[in-house]
């Protein structure tokens, strides 16, 4: 049963980490392009949506910010997929990112060494 809880640990440390790096990495792309007059996609209210996605991201990752910064996260895909939906587009990489959040938020963040839940302080 150990090795099993420690494949399942690592497993879901590998989910968290990989979701929280790709929105960041995705967010920051995002928030450069529309920020950049060169661009030819300039949008500030678009860079200020992905910079709050981006800190997000950051406090996602970060054990004892996970929470807060998984409510950031999900407020900014919740904007997207209605701004996405105006534009008749389908946003479904965006569910698929909210519920990873809520999975990792509903499960909190583990330790490196237990595996074990550790206390998340951020509401």
């Amino acid at each position: 049963m150990a090795m099993r809880d420690s494949r399942l640990h690592h497993a879901f440390l590998l989910f968290h980490v990989t979701l929280g790096l790709v929105v960041l990495i995705a967010s920051l792309e995002t928030a450069f392009r529309a920020a950049s007059p060169h661009s030819g996609a300039a949008n500030p209210h678009l860079a200020l949506l992905a910079g709050i996605e981006a800190a997000g991201a950051v406090l996602f990752l970060w054990p004892r910010t996970l929470r807060i910064g998984g409510i950031l996260m999900l407020l900014t895909f919740a904007v997207a997929v209605i701004v996405h939906g105006l534009r008749g587009e389908f946003g479904g990489f965006l569910l698929v990112y909210g519920a990873g959040t809520l999975f990792v938020m509903a499960h909190g963040p583990v330790s490196l060494r237990s595996g074990r839940p550790e206390p998340a302080t951020g509401t």
